[in-house]
C-alpha cells in the first residue's frame, strides 16, 4: 500500500489525488491531439467536482488556469484562454498603507478627529450646528461604552473644543442629547410558556399519596 505521504506533494489539493495522476499521465502522451483531448476530459472531471460554479462568470477561464499551473506550464495544447504568467502568480501583493496619524483620545477614535476637523470648514448656520450636534453626541456615546456608570458632559465638551483646536464655537445653551436615549434599551429575553408541551389537568391534581391509601 502507497501511503500519501511517500508521495509528491499535490499542486492544488482541492483536485485530489486522481485528478494530478490523470494530469501526470496527460504529461506524457506524445501525440499531440491525444493530449488535447484528455486536457478537455480532465476540465470536464474537474467542473463535475464543483457543478454550482458552473454559471459562474470566468469559471471555465480558471479550470484551465488550474490545469496549467498542475503541470507547471509545460503541457504543451492549445489553451482557449489566455494563461497567466509565473511571475503574476508568484509576485506578491503591495503593502497595504497604514493610518499612523496621532490619535489623541483613542476612546473616540481617528474618525471622530477627522470629523471636527472637516466640520471646522463649514460656514456657520443650520448645517453646521447639525454636525457639531451629532459629533458630541456621538463622542458621549463613545464615552459611555467606556464608562457605562456615569458620564460628564462637561468632559465630552472640553474634548470637543480641544479636537476642534479653537476652529468651532459652540453656543453656550448647548446641550447634550440624555444617555438613555444614546443607549439602545437591552431586548426583552421571551421565556417560553412553562404549561407548553404538557397534557391539562382540568384544574385537578393528582395526589399519589392519597390516591394509593384509597386503593
Amino acid at each position: 500500500m502507497e501511503y500519501n505521504s511517500k508521495q509528491k506533494p499535490l499542486v492544488m489539493p482541492e483536485y485530489g489525488r486522481n485528478i494530478q495522476n490523470m494530469v501526470d499521465y496527460t504529461m506524457t502522451i506524445e501525440n499531440k491531439e491525444e493530449r488535447q483531448q484528455a486536457a478537455q476530459t480532465i476540465i470536464d472531471v474537474m467542473g463535475n467536482l464543483y457543478p454550482y460554479l458552473r454559471d459562474v462568470a470566468d469559471f471555465k477561464h480558471k479550470l484551465w488556469d488550474h490545469l496549467a499551473i498542475m503541470t507547471d506550464f509545460k503541457l504543451d495544447i492549445d489553451y482557449p484562454y489566455e494563461l497567466p504568467t509565473i511571475d503574476l502568480l508568484t509576485s506578491k501583493p503591495n503593502n497595504i498603507p497604514y493610518n499612523t496619524g496621532h490619535i489623541k483620545y483613542r476612546h473616540y477614535g481617528y474618525v471622530v478627529q477627522q470629523m471636527i476637523q472637516r466640520t471646522a470648514e463649514f460656514e456657520e448656520g443650520p448645517e453646521k450646528d447639525s454636525l457639531i450636534q451629532m459629533i458630541a453626541d456621538h463622542m458621549k456615546k463613545c464615552y459611555l461604552t467606556w464608562n457605562k456608570e456615569t458620564v460628564d458632559d462637561e468632559k465630552v465638551m472640553a474634548d470637543f473644543l480641544e479636537l476642534a483646536k479653537g476652529k468651532i464655537d459652540v453656543p453656550e445653551d448647548f446641550q447634550l442629547k440624555e444617555a438613555k436615549t444614546l443607549i439602545s434599551p437591552k431586548k426583552k429575553k421571551i421565556h417560553p410558556n412553562p404549561t407548553q408541551g404538557k397534557r391539562p389537568d382540568n384544574g385537578k391534581r393528582s395526589n399519589f399519596k392519597s390516591d394509593f391509601r384509597r386503593s
